[in-house]
Parts: structure tokens; sequence; C-alpha cells
């Protein structure tokens, strides 16, 4: 039996166990375009020959920067790790300086683009990136080569013996990728993850999550983000039919198509889908808003392993024929599992999906872990909403004294590309410093407190940690997003950025003119009732935690503001200094 130990390994194991019709499937001119399990092995096979053809040796490096996933990402990626080079994924919607330091840095040979947007970046450039001798695009465009011309000149096999005898000489513990992190701060870091790093973490998984072969997977959070590449490993791994989104905006299109059993997502896209079906319920009339609300209501008390009685069960039975399951059959009505990750779940969203049979398990993790650290797991009572799992097998956790989540195993990284230096401030020993704080409690249950770089003191010498108060107040259907501020100030206050669409839809039920964002922002009624949502998130927490002012923006914050990276975490220096005069005007600076 294939076993796996390195990365290029899934695709002939699950070619070996469950050899699949549509192991990957993508949507192109309208048609969904599947890859057979033989046809992902025989194309990765034909590219590998080819970049040998064009003189790719072990260790060079290959970027690879994709606006959506899609089947060629995944049949490159095999295509360059089995002849021992490693593959430089980039996020598609960081800024053209970004795009040069990176490709510079990482000296990458070859770039393989999507689409016409990613390659005029690319172009831009060019001149200024040194070692890249070439750019190919999956898409077929005018002014670039073409990815298929490689399956093409891959198609003659007289070389295979070659490719055979490097995939061979590839060890476990051999460097399989560069992740460059999009950083709240300063310059990207390429985090250095081997072939182990990454199996290591796939297989400690998999014992987590019900994963079925012959299952269905939508996929669409960027594969050039390790949560999601991990993910489709597993995917490989388990025997799992990938299909992959057309974008983030065609989400709800797509799975109504696919009717996917599991995807992995990310709690901006749940608070979006939980707020969307709010909205319908509200403009529900009579008996059935009623009985829509009253469903809402029973789902937010919802805890799991029927811990609230019989007669809670009772409700939420009804809950579920009556409303629930038209939400489920709304997310294509197979939906077994959502796997969340990349920033901290509101437990009410977890609550009111796991009562409406779509239960999310939050994981936790970082690029550094390739990445997943801890993850529920809905068997075995190892399901504890607020809380990120239990540590998986092999990974060890420990809680240093100021709180800090330190982790040691064979899915911690081997240190940031060409830069001991950072490498040295976040690894001490085997441990690996994750910048969060947190706590294990009695049942084992790892719990995010804060991130340690994000507590602030304010100048009453107390901390403030923004998440727990941001996560709290974006409940609010009227704050769409919120940064909390105050280092050094006497006070904690926010930055606000309002639900535009929500607080139209308010104003027009209230018989009030709003006009532009500009003009809703300083509208007296909207700000009122914003206070009123600040005044009743603020009774939760300590007198010194209250945010006692905010200010609204008029501008939606986006990745391509800058306002946030592309895992939609808030980038707080560049928004600060964007409203460096809302923020004086707070603090009377």
């Amino acid at each position: 039996m294939q076993t796996v130990s390195r990365l290029f390994d899934f695709p002939y194991y699950q070619l070996e166990k469950y050899p699949l019709e549509k192991s990957l499937v993508t949507k192109s001119d309208g048609k969904w375009i599947a890859t057979s399990t033989q046809e992902y092995v025989d194309k990765a096979n034909a590219i590998s020959r080819a970049l040998l053809r064009m003189g790719v040796k072990p260790n060079d490096k290959i970027a690879i920067i994709s606006m959506t996933n899609r089947t060629e990402w995944n049949v490159m990626d095999i295509g360059v790790l089995q002849i021992g080079a490693q593959t430089v994924p980039i996020y598609p919607t960081i800024s053209e300086e970004d795009y040069e330091y990176i490709l510079n840095h990482s000296e990458a040979k070859y770039c393989f683009v999507s689409c016409e947007e990613v390659l005029e970046k690319v172009l831009a450039i060019s001149s200024k990136i040194k070692k890249l001798d070439d750019v190919y695009s999956f898409d077929q465009l005018d002014n670039c080569k073409n990815w298929k011309e490689l399956l093409e000149s891959g198609a003659d096999n007289s070389n295979q013996n070659e490719v055979e005898e490097l995939k061979a000489n590839v060890k476990a513990e051999d460097l399989a990728t560069l992740i460059y992190t999009s950083g709240t701060t300063g310059k990207p870091k390429g985090v250095m993850l081997s072939h182990d790093n990454i199996v290591s973490n796939v297989i400690s998984s998999q014992s987590r999550v019900p994963f079925e072969s012959g299952g269905v997977a939508l996929s669409f959070l960027p594969v050039c983000h390790i949560f999601e590449r991990m993910i489709l490993y597993l995917y490989q791994y388990c025997g799992v039919e990938i299909h992959f989104a057309e974008g983030l905006d065609k989400i709800s299109d797509n799975i109504k198509v696919v009717k996917p059993n599991v995807m992995t997502v990310v709690p901006r896209l749940l608070e979006k889908v939980y707020d969307s079906i709010i909205a319908k319920g509200a403009a529900l009339t009579g008996i059935k808003k009623k009985l829509f609300f009253w469903a809402v209501d029973v789902g937010l008390k919802f805890k799991p392993y029927g811990a609230n009685g019989w007669w809670y069960e009772k409700k939420l039975g009804l809950a579920r024929k009556l409303i629930f399951s038209k939400w489920k059959e709304g997310l294509g009505g197979n939906l077994s599992v959502m796997v969340s990750g990349s920033a901290a779940l509101q437990p009410r969203l977890a609550r009111i999906f796991g009562a409406a049979d779509m239960p999310v398990m939050e994981g936790y993790g970082l690029t550094e872990t390739s990445p997943v650290i801890a993850v529920n797991d809905q068997r075995n009572k190892g399901w504890k909403i607020g809380t990120v799992g239990r540590v998986i097998d092999r990974v060890e956790v420990k809680i240093a004294e100021d709180g800090e989540i330190l982790c040691k195993g064979p899915n911690v990284m081997m240190g940031y590309y060409k830069d001991p230096e950072r490498t040295s401030q976040v690894m001490t020993g085997e441990y690996f410093h994750t910048g969060d704080i947190g706590e294990i409690d009695a049942e084992g249950f790892l719990r995010i407190t804060d991130r340690k770089k994000e507590m602030f003191k304010t100048s009453g010498g107390k901390y403030v940690a923004p998440q727990l108060l941001e996560n709290r107040f974006k409940q609010s259907r009227f704050i769409e997003q919120i940064m909390v501020v105050g280092e050094g100030e006497k006070m904690p206050a926010a930055l606000i950025q309002p639900n535009f669409d929500f607080v139209k839809e308010w104003a027009k039920r209230h018989d009030i003119n709003l006009g532009t964002n500009e003009e809703i922002v300083k509208n007296e009624k909207v700000i009122q009732r914003l206070q009123e949502e600040v005044d009743l998130a603020n009774e939760e927490f300590a007198k010194w935690e209250k945010v006692k002012q905010f200010r609204l923006t008029s501008d939606v914050w986006s990745v391509e503001g800058g306002h946030v990276t592309p895992t939609l975490k808030l980038k707080r220096k560049i928004i600060k200094e964007k409203y460096l005069s809302l923020y004086n005007d707070i603090y009377g600076h």
C-alpha cells in the first residue's frame, strides 16, 4: 500500500485507495469540468517532465498566483514538488510592491498566474524581478504563454525515469513550500514548511474530522493560505471530491449546484450568511415572522449533546423541522460539517449553525504550524462551543507564564526563509511562540483569549483585549467592522464601519432620509442608534474595558483598500493611520 510521507504522495494514495472519476472539479465557460484521479496524476507527471526540459532543478522556486481555487493549481503543485522543487503560492490581492518583494526574495524561476488581472500586476514589476525566467497563465491570454504548453511538451514521456529518480530522492524533512504570511505589520515573512510539516498535520487532523470517501467538498478559501491547502490534501487523502467555487461572490449559486457535505469557512463568511438569513426573516410578516424568530431564539441557546435537557430538545426538533431545515436547504441540503479557522468564531454563530444541524467545528493554528494545533470534533464529546477543541495527536501545547500558547510537534515550521533573526524570536528550543494568549480547561479544551501582540494597556495601566470586545460588538447588525483602540490613552474607543445596507433598511422603516455614506456617518439619528448598540454591548465588560467613544468611517473596509489581510484580519496599524483624524478627534490630540 502506498504510504504518504511527502505531499505528492497524496494523489497516488488516492489513486490506489479511492480512484475518483471527479477528483478535482472546476467550472470553466459555464461548465463543470471534472478531472479524475488518474488524469490528475498523469497531468502532474507531464508538468514534471516539462519543467525538467525547461531547466528546473531541485530546490528551484516556482510561484503560483491564482485569483480562485482551480484544478490547475493542484496539478502544478504536485508537478513541481515531485521533482524536488518548491512552490511559492502568493496571495493574488496583495500590492505590487509585495509581489516584487516575494518574487525577488524567493528567487522564483517561473511564475504561473491565473488570469489577466494577476498577469498585469506581474508584468508591471517584471523589469525589477531578478531571477524570473518566464510567466505562464492558466487562462488563455494573448500576451502570455499558456500552461497547456507544458502539458504538450510533457506529453513525451521519455524522461519519466528522471522524474521517478528525483521523486525517490525527496525526503519527508525536505522543504516543500514557502508561504509568505500577509503579516498585519512589516514585510511578509517566508514560512518554510517541509513535506513532513504538512503531511503530519493532515494525518493528525484526519482522525478529528469525519470526512467520508465519496463525500463532496466545496473549496473557496484561498489555497495560497495553508489552512485551505492542508484541507485539500486531507480531502485527497480521504477520497473526497473537491469542487472549486468560482469565487466568493458566487458561493451561494455554487453551493446549490454542488450540494457539498463539507466545506471550510472563516467566521466573516458565516457572519454574512447569518445576517442575510436574518434579513430574510425580518422581511416576513405575521405568524411566519413570529415562528422564524422563535426558532432563532431557540437556536441561540443551543448546546451540544442534549445538554439543555429533553424539553429544549423537543423545541429544537420542532425548530429544525419548521425553520432550520429551510436554512440547510438553502446551503445545498447536504452540509454535515463546516470547519472554521483563521479568526475567532463568535459562540452565537457556533450555536445557531449547530442548532440548524450544520455544525461548525472551530479549529486553531498558524501558517507556522502547518496550520492545525487544535480542532473540535463532534464525535466522542470532542466539541465544546467557545473553544478551539483539543490539541491534535503528536502536537504538544504548553501555556507560558504570561499566558502565551507555545507549541511543539512535527507540524512546526523549519523557520523563516533567509531570516534566522526573526526565526529565533519565535522559537525557543523546540517550542514555537504563537503570539496568542490562551488557557486549557479541565477537559483539555483550548480556549484562545486574545492576540498577545494586540492586547494593549490604557494609560491607567489596565490591559484591554480588543478581539473579545470586537467580537461582541460585531453581533450588532448595525456594525460591519470595528477596531477597538486606546493604547496608552485614558480609555478604550472604537472606529466603526457601519453595515450600510442594514442602516439604510432601518432608516427606510423609520422614514429617515440618509443620502450617501458620507452623510450617513454624520447623521445624528444613525449615531444615536449606534450608541444604543455600543451601550448594550458594553454591559458585558468591566468598567475599564468599555468603549467610551466611537467614530464612524464612510468607506467600506476591504482587502483592496488595505484595511484587512486576504484572510480578513484587521490591519490595525494601517486602519489607525487611515483614520488618524478621527482617532485624534476622540482623544483630543
